[in-house]
């Protein structure tokens, strides 16, 4: 197995990548086409939510003291201010609770929460399709090798004789179909896992800066003066 893997990259060094990998497609037959196809719809979605998780990422920690700098100076019609001109799921979700801050911390809280659950629909959106691709194309690829090997067995009762050759070759292209397959699932899962992972942290940030902005809100309705999340930590640390 190691040397098999040694003499394919010996191959892509010598022959160029881009080479080897389209003359292995070309062996693989028919079924390479619905692998690759799976690949390239799974990365379009792929491309498409990182773009889309890029630009939900903000600082947040400066949007939250700009917030509460505006909350303090010129209360929740100068906060909603500042969200409207952020882009983001976090600015979205103060503006809602700011909307509602005129009612009560409770119903400020309880259209947070709401749009919190609207923006994280939002977030993971496409993932479902994108987590369909990584299971459909190795099982493209297993069936292609199922189908190539019914025709390699098919060539060897046509021809009557257990050719070395007939054998070998039919069972290499069979098994190509399998190998582009994973291949193709290993790729996407990965970029699935980093967008998994990126919309973790985003919702993180979402929730802890919620609190944020509640207690923010209270303090201004008490009269009080806010604390910046800075001064906080610097609290708990002496």
């Amino acid at each position: 197995m190691t040397s098999s893997i040694a003499l394919i990259l010996l191959q892509a060094g010598n022959d160029g990548f881009f080479n080897v990998l389209v003359e292995r497609f070309n062996e693989g037959g028919d079924w390479m086409w619905p692998v690759l196809i799976a690949l390239i719809l799974g990365l379009a979605i792929f491309l498409e939510r990182i773009i889309t998780l890029n630009l939900a990422d903000i600082n947040t920690r400066k949007f939250i003291l700009e917030v509460q700098q505006a909350l303090q100076e010129g209360g929740i019609e100068a906060a909603s201010e500042v969200c409207a001109k952020t882009r983001g799921p976090v600015a979205s979700v103060f503006q809602a609770g700011l909307m509602r801050a005129d009612e009560g911390i409770e119903a400020a809280e309880k259209a947070i929460t709401t749009y919190g659950s609207i923006e994280m629909s939002f977030l993971e959106r496409g993932l479902v399709w994108l987590s369909l691709f990584i299971s459909i194309a190795p099982l493209l690829g297993f069936l292609g090798t199922v189908v190539g090997m019914i025709e390699a067995f098919d060539a060897i009762e046509a021809a009557a004789d257990i050719s070395p050759s007939i054998v070998a070759g039919g069972i290499k292209i069979a098994l190509l179909t399998t190998a582009s397959g994973l291949m193709a699932g290993i790729i996407l899962q990965i970029g699935y896992n980093y967008c998994v992972s990126k919309i973790d942290r985003l919702i993180a940030e979402m929730e802890e800066s919620s609190v944020t902005l509640l207690d923010s809100i209270l303090a201004v309705k008490e009269g009080k003066q806010i604390v910046p999340p800075a001064a906080e930590g610097g609290e708990e640390e002496a």
